[in-house]
């Protein structure tokens, strides 16, 4: 993005999209997924710190945000379904 606060790396199908979150809270990490609900209950059984239940996106995606103990974010996104 122009304002430097937004970057997508792709190489061999796989993109990393890197964004500038909160600067105490550390990096910031997303990633795509076809199936959110099973990563969800699999996070949550495992005591992953969830900040942000899977919630529907204007644009239409699913979204879901957890945080690791350093305090990184990790967003996965449920593209919309065509």
């Amino acid at each position: 993005m122009p304002d430097r606060s937004y970057a997508i790396v792709e190489r061999d199908g796989l993109a990393i999209h890197l964004f500038v979150g909160d600067a105490d809270k550390g990096a910031g990490l997303h990633l795509f997924t076809d199936d959110i609900e099973p990563l969800h209950d699999e996070l949550r059984d495992r005591g992953a710190r969830i900040i942000q239940a899977i919630e529907r996106k204007p644009w239409g995606n699913r979204d879901l945000r957890i945080a690791d103990p350093a305090g990184n974010e990790l967003k996965f996104t449920e593209p919309l379904a065509h």
